[in-house]
């Protein structure tokens, strides 16, 4: 023992002045990083303090650190008492429910938060600033002899409460390894809401037991590319789907994560794969032939939101969407939803006269409110907020009131400013730069995507969300989110390739105040990330890292 404590003081000493010469390469950047002396050398069997909290749940957040830092590197934590411990976790009533502060120095490592979240966080910072990425991903690292931890103190308090990532399966399916794998890298960027678009024109990608044929025909097409221009449809049959088991699998590992699923149900438009299912009530015109669609774009065969059946239809997907995922809020889309079909079917004619209007935008709205009202009529634990793209603002939203929440996109700070100026929430999702499906380089070695190669890793950093806001205004601003559309993207690896490291990106974004970004900072700060990500296993683009 006298040997190992020995190696790990040597350790700590030749390590002190790399340590002191640089900020630690945290991911986003604190709110406050006070770089001490020395380092806080692991024993090999470390003892550890929690304080008490209801149902363990700090505990629990503790004991998953544990596992993984054991995994990776041996070492072994046991519980003792307050006045011996090596590692103390404190409950800090009057923090914020995602802040902590990591107070660190050569003898101990203290750690304060009001919540589970804000342990699960100061956590993922003790991973980040250990020796070696490999903890992070669980694996073990035989080159790192001694584990330590400069010593530090670091206060974290999270700008936005809302920070996100979407994914859309609709057009691509990848299964749940690959999304668990996202939560993982999410996670270690401390981002909190993974919206799940999993229906679309082109499949419908979740179970929904009261509608079989959403999966038997819906989650099915007869191409797995997407026609666009001279890319034409393949002819291969290719979907798939998940069941209310998968989705309720990979719901609890987002819990763990402290990551709440957002799932979304793209209704009435961006619906041709439901219609295909269900012409006979869900169709405008039921006669003609539907089939889930083969290309890109926006379908006109959208829901006919006149008929009491669609209407039906709609309340029971909510229902199970309310039963799978536990969370506060569904997302019903609302985007790019032609009216066409409306507009040439005698019963929509007929009930825009009824509400009232010319517009037939307000049948979508009418739509939504039925849903709304369905959902209020529900025990407190089952009632659910409602988030809508922007294009929604484009009817009367007045039938909905104040509680539901805008997701910016298309001029996205125009659209948030009216969202927030109606006394309705936003939460900024930006085409550009924050969709991270599109092109980060004009290479010709680039994966084919959209966009022109001008949505850069600097880009994407560079985005000041919530900027000139007037303060009265800023309270409807919930946070930000990166999207990553996939008419182009078949393949997970793919999909890894362009959403990392911009991901990270956004992610400080959420977390670190306007006034500390500097992307020369966060590009030092970001050299580290290859290595977590290889240890993870995920690709990545390389534009931003020297070539080895």
């Amino acid at each position: 023992m006298k040997i190992k404590r020995l190696t790990c003081v040597v350790a700590c000493l030749c390590g002190l002045t790399i340590a002191l010469a640089q900020t630690p390469a945290l991911i986003p950047l604190p709110a406050s990083i006070e770089k001490g002396q020395g380092s806080f050398c692991f024993k090999a069997k470390t003892k550890v303090w929690v304080d008490a909290y209801p149902g363990d749940s700090v505990q629990m957040v503790w004991n998953r650190f544990a596992s993984d830092l054991k995994a990776s590197t041996g070492i072994k934590c046991g519980m003792a008492k307050a006045g011996k411990a090596d590692i103390r976790l404190e409950v800090d009533g009057q923090m914020g429910p995602e802040a902590y502060s990591l107070d660190i120095t050569t003898r101990r490592v203290h750690i304060r938060a009001a919540k589970p979240a804000g342990f699960f966080y100061a956590l993922q910072t003790l991973k980040q600033l250990l020796p070696s990425r490999a903890v992070m991903a669980r694996v073990k690292d035989e080159i790192v002899k001694a584990w330590t931890l400069p010593a530090t103190i670091i206060t974290y308090q999270p700008r936005f409460g809302w920070r996100g990532f979407m994914l859309d399966e609709g057009r691509h399916f990848f299964g749940k390894e690959e999304i668990k794998k996202l939560l993982d890298v999410m996670a270690a960027y401390k981002l909190n809401r993974f919206h799940w678009h999993l229906t679309e024109d082109q499949g419908w990608r979740l179970e929904i037991k009261k509608y079989p044929r959403l999966t038997e025909v819906g989650a099915w097409r007869e191409s797995k590319v997407l026609g666009w221009g001279d890319t034409k449809p393949d002819g291969l049959h290719y979907g798939g789907f998940y069941t209310h088991e998968d989705a309720r699998e990979i719901v609890a590992y987002a819990r763990e994560r402290f990551i709440e699923i957002v799932p979304e149900v793209d209704i009435p438009g961006h619906s041709q794969a439901a219609v295909a299912s269900y012409p006979e009530f869900l169709s405008c015109d039921p006669q003609n032939h539907h089939e889930v669609w083969l290309w890109q774009g926006v379908s006109g065969d959208v829901i006919n939101v006149s008929n009491p059946r669609a209407v039906a239809f709609a309340k029971d997907v909510v229902d199970e969407l309310i039963d799978i995922f536990p969370f506060g809020y569904i997302h019903l889309g609302g985007d790019e939803c032609p009216t066409n079909k409306w507009e040439a079917n005698a019963d929509c004619q007929k009930q825009l006269a009824e509400i009232g209007s010319t517009n037939y935008r307000d049948l979508q709205i009418n739509f939504y409110r039925q849903l709304q009202d369905h959902i209020a009529q529900k025990p407190k634990a089952e009632q659910r907020k409602l988030i809508f793209w922007n294009e929604v603002l484009h009817g009367n939203t007045a039938p909905l009131g104040k509680d539901i929440t805008i997701m910016a996109w298309v001029g996205a700070d125009a659209a948030a400013k009216d969202a927030a100026e109606r006394g309705l929430y936003t939460i900024l999702t930006p085409q550009i730069p924050y969709y991270i499906n599109r092109r980060q380089s004009d290479l010709p070695t680039e994966p084919r995507s959209q966009g022109y190669g001008t949505e850069t890793v600097e880009a994407v950093y560079n985005y000041a969300p919530m900027n000139g806001i007037a303060e009265n205004l800023q309270a409807k601003y919930m946070g930000v989110q990166a999207n990553f559309w996939t008419e182009w993207v078949e393949d997970a690896s793919t999909v890894q390739y362009l959403m990392f490291p911009r991901l990270a990106a956004v992610a400080e974004a959420g977390w670190t105040p306007q006034s500390l970004r500097h992307y020369p900072d966060f590009l030092q700060r970001l050299q580290a990330e290859p290595a977590y990500y290889d240890w993870r296993g995920v690709n990545y683009g390389k534009h931003v890292f020297p070539q080895k």
